[in-house]
Parts: C-alpha cells; structure tokens; sequence
C-alpha cells in the first residue's frame, strides 16, 4: 500500500475538497479519490469520528460541508485573532472576495471554521470591503472590533468610550447596526441614544467597549454603504454644488455618491450636491464627469477648480515646448 492509498491519506484529502469545494458530492468527491461513492463516505465516517464536524444535506442540490467550529490544526485561532486576519487581507488584498485568488481562499477556508457569530459579520464586512485603501488609514484593534461585530450579530445595546479627539474622550450608549470598511477605515454605523441620532463611528477611535443588557435591532431598511456614502457627502464644512450636462444615471456612474447627492434638473441635465472640507480634493473628483459641468457653489470650490485648471494649462504649455 502506498502513501496516497493508505486511509488516513484518502482521509485528509477528502477534508481537504470539502472544505475547498463546500456542498461537494459523493459522487465528486469519489471521483477526486479515485473510489466508489461507498468508499468515499467511509471516508467521510472516519472524519466524524475524529470529530469534524462534516454536514449533509440530501436531495438534488445536496452535499458535504465543514460545520462551523472546526479548529484547524495545528493552528489554534482566538476569535479576536481569526478577525484580526480577515482584517488585514481584507485591508491589503484586492481579491480577497475572491474564492479563486490564492489569498480568497485561503481566506474563505478560515471564514468556514470560525465561530457564526464572527464569521457571518467578517463575511459581510468582506463584500463591502474597498480596493484602495486612503492614505493614513488606520486598522483598528481586532479585540475592540470582535466586540464590535458580535455585538451587531447578537442586537446587543453597548456603551462605549469615544475618542473625539487627543484627550477629549466620552461615553455614550449606542445601538450598533453594522461594521463597514471603505477605502481602508471601519465604521460602526449605530442609532446613539446619548444624541438620539443616526451615528457613523470610526472603529479606531473606540476606547471601550460594554455590551448591555438591552436589545438593539437595526431599522428594516437599512442599507449600511449606502447610509456610510450618505454621512460621508454630507456635513461638512463647504457646501458643493455642481450642474451638470447629463442624465443624473450616468452622473451617478462617473462618480462615488460619498461626493454628493445627484438629483435630476431635467432628462439631461443633473444638479450634483453635497459638501467637503477639502475643495483641492473634491474638484479633482469631479474630473472623473465625463461631461460639461459647472460649479455653482461654494466660493472655495470655484477657486480650487479655477487653480487646478491653471495649472493644468501650465503644464500642458510646458510639454508643448520640449
């Protein structure tokens, strides 16, 4: 008997393609082996008696799975430290969402074994998670972002300490709805009852977390990146406002709706508004419209594209000299 016949090897194969290939069958999984569909569930028996935990359904759409809770050995994973991985490869690896890419599954395998009440939160997190990370982003605590997510799970109320900025900290009493990630920052998005208000928190300025004896349900309609682009556009210090010469669904398309509200003047023609503290930034945004537009508001935003396009011309002279 040779190594790859001998039924511990079979055995750990056959671990190995359900847990790479989830709902696989019988009749898959022999064929991978290179045995009868009743050689492949003696296979699956042995699993379970080494206590996998390995799942069936029957029926035409049926198949073995890895129950939730299987460790992996010889890696033994807290839950804080299992999240704090989903963190960082949501954070620095595009396909990450990906069960192709070698990074995606990997991380798909780890989601599987993890605990429900950490995995279901991770994975959301995982399809909100953006590509390109801002500069100067910070990842937060994985221990104070476990709470964070099971407390979302498990509708909890929590009290949490918050810091406003260096030295100036407060305590407040939220309902946490859901955690998302954009552009590399995580943000609690919650209902405060210290302001009676909709609140978008940054995860890393959390200095505390208590979970409380109350329940918390989120509002039916919530959209959580839809809320978070609607807190990010709105607020600050600038007013925007911007026509533009297109439909308000192809406005839509050329840029992110953190930049502002797109609402329809007419069938062609799209009033863009919102606000920013940094009009440099928000006016080289809106060079991704592909099609004229005009800035109506504010002063600071007019002045900031009036030196973009400035310098633009300089430089555009500039190459036409050489």
């Amino acid at each position: 008997m040779t190594h790859d016949d001998s039924p511990t090897a079979r055995a750990l194969l056959l671990l190995e393609l359900i847990q790479s290939s989830p709902g696989i069958t019988a009749e898959r999984l022999a064929g991978r082996l290179g045995v009868s569909e009743r050689a492949a569930r003696r296979y699956v028996a042995i699993l379970r008696e080494a206590g996998i935990p390995v799942e069936s359904e029957r029926g035409r759409y049926g198949g073995y799975r890895i129950g939730r809770g299987l460790r992996l050995p010889p890696l033994m994973f807290t839950q804080a430290e299992a999240l704090g991985l989903v963190m960082a490869v949501l954070d620095g690896h595009h396909d990450s969402a990906d069960p192709a890419d070698p990074v995606g599954g990997a991380l798909g395998k780890i989601l599987r074994v993890l605990p429900e009440a950490v995995a279901g939160p991770a994975e959301a997190v995982g399809s909100l998670s953006a590509r390109h990370p801002e500069p100067g982003a910070r990842t937060p605590s994985p221990e104070t972002t476990a709470d964070l997510v099971q407390a979302c799970a498990g509708r909890r109320r929590l009290r949490l300490g918050y810091r406003i900025r260096p030295g100036d900290e407060r305590v407040m009493e939220v309902d946490p709805w859901a955690v998302v990630v954009r552009r590399g920052r995580w943000y609690l998005l919650c209902w405060s009852h210290t302001r009676n208000a909709r609140r978008v928190l940054r995860v890393d300025k959390v200095a505390g977390v208590e979970v409380l004896d109350a329940p918390a349900a989120p509002p039916a309609d919530l959209h959580p990146a839809q809320m978070l682009e609607d807190h990010l556009s709105a607020g600050w210090r600038h007013e925007a406002e911007v026509v533009v010469d297109a439909p308000v669904e192809a406005v839509a398309e050329w840029i992110p709706r953190s930049l502002g509200r797109p609402e329809p003047i007419d069938a062609t023609t799209t009033r863009l508004v919102g606000s920013t503290d940094e009009p440099d930034w928000y006016v080289r945004q809106l060079t991704a419209i592909r099609a004229p537009f005009r800035i109506v508001g504010s002063r600071e935003l007019r002045e900031a594209a009036e030196a973009l396009g400035r310098r633009l011309l300089q430089a555009g002279s500039q190459s036409a000299g050489f």
